[in-house]
């Protein structure tokens, strides 16, 4: 992967994410997405949950740290969550929130959630360091890394 650029949004970019979704309260999927671009708050990427990466686009609101975006199978709505852990000089970042699948899905119709997350090193003072994160960061963190 190239190293993430410089830009005015928080996230970074180009940057993989561990992605795990449920739907109707079922754990189905684990995935990974990758955040190719951010132009004008229009995000473009791919997700892979089966092998094969679908194109996603969609929109990042930067002020309230909001990310939609689309796939020809389902819609993603997701809020962005820091967590620093200075002791490891590591910035987790997380997105998670609602999602519904679209057709041609063999579950149109069906709600779930999603969590997403990817980490950065931590250059500066923690932002939130207070927290721990939730489980899904290392979970997910997991698809990324391997361990």
């Amino acid at each position: 992967m190239a190293s993430p650029q410089k830009s005015s949004t928080s996230i970074p970019f180009p940057s993989d994410w561990g992605i795990h979704a449920t739907i109707a309260g079922r754990p189905i999927i684990w995935g990974v997405l990758t955040l190719h671009s951010i132009t004008n708050n229009r995000v473009s990427g791919t997700i892979n949950f089966r092998g094969t990466p679908i194109p996603i686009n969609g929109y990042w609101n930067e002020s309230s740290k909001q990310l939609t975006f689309q796939t020809p199978y389902a819609s993603f709505s997701g809020h962005l969550t820091l967590f620093d852990d200075a002791g490891i000089h590591i910035r987790h970042l997380l997105f998670s929130g609602p999602l519904i699948m679209n057709p041609p899905s063999l579950q149109a119709g069906e709600h779930g959630t999603w969590i997403a997350t990817t980490n950065t090193n931590l250059t500066g003072p923690p932002i939130k360091g207070n927290l721990l994160p939730p489980a899904g960061v290392f979970v997910t963190s997991n698809l990324l890394y391997g361990r």
